[in-house]
């Protein structure tokens, strides 16, 4: 049993160090991942999805945010869903929670490896992928106060480079190269469009994916009151900047479908401006791996939190919520995460999905989990705001009800969409939450007739 003094988290982070958390956390989605949605909208589609899936998430964010700073928790939705639903509500809210956060640091680790095999040709992509991991899991178990700073550097950095990026292709751009066959490899719009862009969904959702994370720091921070909003809502505008700049413009550059099922679009695109020896492409290279980094550190941080919180509900075993008694982190649910994590990058060996990369199948896996926790998170504000009425709020949801019936209905229909173009990853999703549902049960069972 964990002694009480040890089963809190120290509030040390401040409001810059949040808004890095928030924007570090989704930034890599900037950097890979969002081009696979080319390969099935084509780049005016995917511009349609991309900007609805942004109204969803500016929606999600300001109803969000009224949950996180009533109730500043480690377990982020579990806790909210929990103290809404009960018991189970709980539980559907932290098993979605850790197979977006657990399932996500996988797919920018592989993108790392890839942004270093441009520059180093005989490194492997998964050793190298591996090797990241192994050095974050470190950083975060040194300290909250230590990887939030470390978190806000690299935010930093990627922002900068994701500018430099930008304006190095500018010169090249062409807005006929963006426009041609966008419409998923058509230059009309068509039905066979729609397809499309539904099946681009997932990807879209990745230039955005897990700023929910801040929710995971609540409980280590000084003003949650007061920092909670201002990070959610500068982080949000931040990345829809960053997310139509880098689009555009590397849509533009020459034939989008070169850059379309790549782990590195953006060294790709400037190489068809400044070529394959440029200075800036190296320097594109070097930088860029901040973007990538500042994800995998903060969603590292972010599902050890997650896990801790469990752990000390309940729902997982017990010594993954212990503190480490120097640094203060929860390092055994670091070690966890990343386990499985590490496991994921080898498992293309000898698992295949549908013929398509192991990135977007785990990009899709992540996303699937954030729908599910997006929108039980949003039926708790609604349960919450009736059954708790006079529950402390320092921010209430602008709009309300609107803002959270516009996030359950855009949620719903990229659930819909992301099940029936992903049915095999749908059926694994769904396999392993009932697989956890009854491991929890038959263990809570056991604990009751031993008492």
């Amino acid at each position: 049993m964990i002694l009480e003094e040890h089963s809190h988290l120290k509030a040390t982070l401040n409001t810059w160090q949040l808004w890095g958390i928030a924007v570090g956390l989704v930034i890599s989605g900037e950097y890979f991942g969002w081009s696979y949605g080319w390969a099935t909208a084509g780049t005016l589609g995917f511009l349609v999805v991309t900007i609805l899936v942004a109204t969803m998430y500016a929606a999600f964010i300001f109803s969000f945010t009224e949950l996180t700073t009533a109730i500043p928790h480690a377990g982020g939705p579990f806790a909210y869903a929990q103290r809404a639903f009960g018991n189970t509500g709980g539980y559907i809210a932290a098993a979605a929670t850790l197979v977006e956060f657990v399932f996500a640091p996988p797919a920018i680790a592989l993108a790392i490896g890839a942004y270093l095999h441009v520059q180093f040709l005989n490194l492997p992509p998964r050793n190298t992928a591996v090797l990241a991991y192994l050095l974050f899991m470190a950083i975060n178990i040194l300290g909250a106060h230590i990887a939030a700073s470390f978190e806000l550097i690299v935010t930093l950095f990627a922002i900068v480079e994701l500018l430099v990026f930008m304006v190095v292709v500018a010169p090249g751009f062409k807005l006929t190269n963006f426009l041609a066959r966008g419409w998923a490899g058509h230059d009309h719009f068509s039905s066979f469009t729609v397809a499309g862009m539904f099946a681009a969904v997932p990807f879209a959702i990745w230039f955005f994916l897990a700023i929910e994370g801040v929710a995971m720091a609540a409980e280590e921070v000084r003003e949650p009151s007061r920092s909670i909003p201002i990070a959610y809502i500068s982080g949000i505008a931040t990345l829809l900047f960053l997310a139509l700049g880098v689009m555009t413009f590397a849509g533009g550059v020459g034939n989008w479908n070169l850059l379309a099922n790549i782990n590195d679009p953006l060294p790709q695109a400037m190489k068809i401006i400044v070529g394959a020896k440029s200075g800036w492409l190296h320097m594109l290279v070097w930088l860029g791996l901040f973007g990538l980094v500042a994800s995998l550190h903060g969603i590292i941080f972010g599902y050890s939190r997650q896990i801790f919180a469990l752990a000390r509900a309940g729902y997982l075993p017990a010594f993954l919520g212990k503190i480490h008694m120097r640094f203060r982190t929860p390092y055994l649910a670091i070690l966890a995460g990343g386990t499985v994590g590490i496991a994921a990058i080898y498992s293309d060996t000898w698992i295949h999905f549908g013929g398509q990369p192991l990135t977007a199948n785990i990009v899709t896996m992540s996303v699937l989990g954030a729908l599910v926790m997006y929108i039980i998170s949003m039926l708790a504000l609604f349960r919450l705001r009736q059954t708790e009425p006079a529950m402390m709020r320092p921010f209430r949801t602008p709009l309300y009800p609107f803002l959270p019936i516009w996030t359950l209905l855009c949620a719903g229909v990229c659930l819909a969409s992301l099940i029936y173009y992903n049915r095999l990853i749908a059926v694994l999703f769904s396999g392993l939450l009932t697989a956890g549902y009854l491991g929890l049960r038959l263990e809570r069972t056991r604990r009751d007739r031993s008492d």
